[in-house]
């Protein structure tokens, strides 16, 4: 992933140093295990802990002869060693090392994105609470609804956040196995035992059955839990774009001191973080299908999906981490204009209480259809002539002997419409 996508924590994660350090732990472990069933001996065992070390260049040039990162990987710490490299790799197969160091990564990848999901999911709590009161307009299909809250809006991110904390560790929790099964998987050349205290060790479970390697239906359900998230946020950043655009100016990505907006028109101010979001969201959500096109291998398996993993494991944790952090400084510093709202919510004249008044109709014994068709009618006068709603039900014959005039001023109070609002707050935890 370029540099410009990647915070440093992350980064580190997946350089080749730390995946190199994983080989090795993975492999002293193994070797670890064989000393305790009387296999390797324990000189040998303290040469190999104490002689090893990881050496990427090394690695990188017998890799350009082997073409094989994983012998290239033991040769070179075989060359430390002397005569203890006999014990080195002894019965496993690269992919014992590659799949189980693979999940020690994504493990701690996966735990940096759940702090990340976290410290979001705190934010919305904050700003939920914060603007449980400040009205503003409900849309759908970009149309004016009725009134909700600012509140209320993040209460929803809120949860839907909760619910993503709650996916995210179910996945890293797929990925906590290891398998040291050998070739083809069969222990033909190991025991159990081996795999059983190797996964002890990192605090993995032993895969039930695997192949020669780990199935991919694991790795597919994580990075798609990931692509879940990412579409999580690219819905929030979107509803910031929204929300920005001059016609509502109800809120705002931060603007900093010295940003330009745009290189021709000086006085613009873009939601281009809200924008960034949502374009890496899309590498992420693409992602998720690369993922599941890797399931279905040869046999006991082949490398089509290695090539393939080596691009979207890191691409798709890198990316998820940086958009999380953008997305929990945007929220955090969200620019609120609640005079804009208040004003956006009678932008249509009162038309939208029309549901009110049509169930206050029923309420008053008037057939569905005909109270439907006689406040669409005074809508529809509305729209045309753009005066006072209340103006048309006041007028109404057909309505006013159902109401007093006293009656219809209580209708139009977004008040009415906010009574049970506390109740959904309460559910924040």
């Amino acid at each position: 992933m370029i540099p410009r996508y990647t915070r440093n924590e992350m980064k580190n994660i997946w350089s080749d140093e730390n995946k190199f350090k994983k080989f090795l732990e993975v492999e002293i472990a193994v070797c670890e295990a064989w000393n305790k069933k009387g296999i390797i001996p324990e000189s040998a065992l303290k040469i190999i802990k104490e002689k090893t070390y990881i050496d990427v260049k090394k690695i990188e040039e017998i890799e350009k002869k082997t073409k094989h990162d994983m012998i290239a990987f033991i040769e070179q710490i075989s060359s430390l060693v002397g005569p203890a490299s006999s014990y080195l790799h002894y019965g496993i197969t690269s992919s014992d090392i590659l799949d189980t160091s693979l999940n020690l990564i994504l493990i701690q990848a996966g735990s940096i994105i759940l702090d990340d999901m976290k410290k979001l999911k705190d934010v919305f709590k904050k700003q939920a609470i914060k603007y449980k009161n400040i009205p503003m307009i409900g849309r759908t299909h970009g149309i004016h609804a009725e009134p909700i809250t600012l509140g209320f809006k993040f209460a929803g991110w809120y949860f839907e956040m909760e619910r993503n904390i709650k996916r995210m560790e179910y996945a890293i929790e797929e990925i906590k196995v290891g398998k040291i099964s050998g070739a083809v998987g069969t222990y033909a050349h190991l025991i159990p035992e081996i795999e059983e205290y190797v996964c002890k060790k990192f605090n993995l479970k032993t895969e039930n059955f695997s192949t020669q390697i780990i199935s991919r239906d694991r790795y597919a359900f994580f990075i798609s839990t990931l692509g879940v998230i990412s579409a999580s946020l690219e819905k929030f950043a979107l509803q910031v774009r929204l929300l920005q655009q001059t016609e509502l100016s109800e809120a705002s990505e931060p603007f900093e001191e010295g940003q330009k907006g745009s290189s021709a028109m000086p006085h613009k101010k873009n939601p281009i973080i809200c924008e960034r979001i949502c374009g890496l969201a899309r590498i992420i959500k693409n992602n998720t299908g690369v993922s599941l096109e890797n399931v279905a291998l040869w046999h006991e398996r082949d490398i089509s999906h290695s090539s393939a993993e080596r691009i979207i494991f890191p691409e798709s944790t890198i990316l998820l981490d940086y958009i999380l952090n953008l997305s929990i400084n945007i929220f955090e510093n969200l620019k609120i204009h609640p005079e804009k709202m208040e004003s956006n919510i009678f932008l249509t004249n009162g038309l939208i209480f029309s549901q009110r008044i049509l169930l206050l109709l029923c309420q008053k014994g008037m057939p569905r259809k005909d109270a439907y068709e006689i406040v669409q009618k005074n809508a529809l006068k509305c729209y045309a002539e753009k005066k006072d709603f209340k103006i048309y039900i006041l007028e109404d014959t057909d309505i006013r002997k159902y109401f007093t005039e006293k009656e219809i001023e209580d209708i139009f109070d977004i008040k009415w419409y906010l009574r049970y609002i506390k109740e959904i707050f309460q559910k924040i935890k």
